[in-house]
């Protein structure tokens, strides 16, 4: 008896990050198909509860389109204080941020949802703990002008020269760059039995 074919992956998501990890654990999918929806947080909602809700509409809006395949979307959300900071597109938010950050602890949660090919959905929602150093303003200066804090969760990239200000991280590190790799191949080996 021969095993059967494995389906083909998805990767609802534009993040070159998110495929880069993907590949380091030998995964290739099939075809990048990113979800275009709306990404703002609904009033008073909490941010484990936004982290899931934004996977899973991103498998949602996408999943649909791929009838066979393995599915996979995911979220990335950077906390401080109980408050969602945003994807940073202006150089005043990721300052912001950054300014928030500096010499205090905060959370990434990476919210994960997988379709097998009979429309099947998992979800997963893995949680780091990082720590900044105390951000001298020369440092938040030449950071902003490295451009690398464009589109990052947070303001930065930890997988970048932001790696410099982390003193302290806690759980997966993969998570912080984009996918918790760990729980997302545990994820997606269960979706194609």
């Amino acid at each position: 008896m021969s095993a059967s074919p494995i389906p083909p992956l998805v990767l609802a998501s534009a993040s070159p990050r998110r495929l880069d990890l993907l590949r380091q654990v030998g995964y290739e999918p099939a075809a990048i198909d990113p979800a275009d929806i709306d990404e703002t947080p609904h009033a008073r909602e909490l941010p484990r509860a936004y982290a899931l809700r934004m996977a899973r509409a991103k498998l949602e809006a996408v999943a649909p389109r791929h009838a066979g395949a393995l599915v996979l979307a995911a979220d990335s959300v950077v906390v401080c204080s109980r408050r969602i900071l945003p994807k940073t597109e202006e150089e005043a938010e990721a300052r912001d941020c950054l300014t928030r950050l500096s010499g205090r602890r905060h959370r990434v949660l990476g919210g994960v949802a997988v379709a097998s090919p009979s429309g099947k959905v998992q979800t997963r929602l893995v949680e780091t703990i990082v720590r900044f150093k105390r951000l001298e303003r020369a440092e938040i200066d030449a950071y902003l002008a490295s451009g690398e804090w464009r589109g990052k969760a947070g303001g930065y990239a930890i997988q970048g020269r932001a790696a410099a200000f982390v003193a302290f991280l806690s759980g997966s590190y993969s998570n912080v760059v984009g996918l918790p790799l760990f729980e997302t191949v545990g994820l997606l080996k269960s979706a194609a039995r």
